[in-house]
């Protein structure tokens, strides 16, 4: 029997979840955009609605007769979106990668009975799973994780489009770093501690230090860990004349008779040059290298992702690696695999029996491929 499912956001990954799970469900995709859902009304067993996604009631209404709710909202809406279908009893996988600490919920959805996965993505998600899944088996003394989303083409003056929300994007330039290191949690600036790094088929990017860790840091003991974001060389400097400038700045500055918000205005002009068009080709580029001490041995797994722009279905690289992980998790809770009432980040996720070798599976089954490769030493 088809279960139901609303998604809550339209956007590319939206979109891109929508459709996945209509081949095994009943879909209702909302947003308040109609040019959004447009995309999506072609679709068997896919539905769409508008809606504001701010207005809790009326995302109550939308999701009575869900099975399960995936959030898929910017995240400056994700943690009210999330406490919102929490309080009405919904299981929900959540992407909206909200910056306050989802564990405030926590209370909410065990008294509730209601398994909520956050963070469910690529990175953090995949990564953090990745992590999860090793970390039950293993003593992990080190977890390093680059990651980036990039177009295929480099394009001045930017070398860069935003594959999912740009406002997310600049916070990920603004928000203080954290890493741990000889198992203290240190906080760095963003855009932080600059490495150039060769990848085949790619070639050299620049990585540097963004807030990625998020929930590990809570959650998993592990006496080193960074997350690094990767972009084309050149890219740091460019965000950081931008952020040492002012213009990312959310206090309000007088110009002339107004009184405007720096970070306003530079949306403006930025996201336009910024924008991944609709069949643009990109990629997601993400390894993960995990190192301790299994069965008595000292070992180092490093998992390799390539994902390119899929030109068939017409679907970007990050949609789609953020996007199945995202539905491959909303199809296991279904399922009744995984479980857990409460928050569950992802890494719980992948200490969970079965779990990660689903997930791998069903990633695979969409064209998304994983490469494992294990050292000794």
């Amino acid at each position: 029997m088809r279960k139901k499912i609303v998604v809550l956001g339209a956007g590319m990954v939206g979109r891109a979840m929508a459709i996945d799970l209509s081949i095994r469900n009943e879909v209702l995709s909302v947003d308040r955009d109609r040019a959004a859902l447009k995309h999506l009304n072609q679709h068997a067993n896919l539905t769409t609605a508008e809606a504001d996604l701010g207005d809790s009631q009326a995302i109550n209404k939308l999701i009575a007769s869900a099975d399960i709710v995936v959030g898929a909202v910017p995240g400056f809406m994700g943690y009210k979106t999330l406490k919102t279908v929490i309080q009405a009893k919904k299981n929900i996988v959540d992407i909206s990668f909200f910056p306050e600490d989802p564990f405030g919920l926590d209370d909410l959805a065990k008294a509730n009975g209601v398994i909520a996965v956050m963070d469910a993505g690529v990175a953090p998600g995949m990564s953090n799973i990745i992590l999860g899944h090793h970390n039950a088996k293993m003593e992990i003394s080190e977890f390093i994780c680059y990651v980036g989303g990039l177009p295929r083409e480099r394009t001045w003056p930017y070398e860069y489009k935003a594959p999912f929300s740009p406002i997310d994007v600049i916070e990920e330039y603004t928000r203080t770093s954290r890493l741990v290191e000889d198992g203290k949690v240190l906080e760095k600036v963003a855009l932080s501690e600059p490495e150039l790094l060769d990848f085949p088929g790619v070639g050299t990017l620049e990585a540097f230090n963004t807030d990625g860790l998020r929930s590990l840091i809570k959650t998993i003991n592990v006496p080193n860990m960074k997350e690094k974001t990767l972009r084309y060389p050149g890219h740091i400097e460019l965000m950081k004349v931008l952020r040492e400038t002012g213009f990312f700045r959310e206090d309000k500055i007088k110009i002339g008779d107004q009184q405007i918000r720096p970070i306003d205005m530079t949306t403006q002009l930025l996201f336009p040059k910024w924008k991944l068009g609709e069949e643009e080709e990109e990629f997601t580029l993400m390894n993960v290298i995990i190192k301790g001490i299994e069965a008595g041995q000292q070992l180092e797994y490093k998992y390799e992702l390539l994902d390119r722009y899929d030109p068939q279905s017409k679907t970007s690289s990050m949609s789609r690696t953020t996007g199945y992980t995202c539905t491959a998790v909303t199809q296991l809770v279904l399922d009744g695999h995984y479980n857990r009432v409460g928050i569950s980040p992802p890494e719980y996720v992948g200490e969970a029996p079965g779990c990660f070798q689903k997930i791998l599976e069903y990633l695979e089954e969409r064209g998304v491929h994983y490469s494992k490769a294990t050292k000794t030493s």
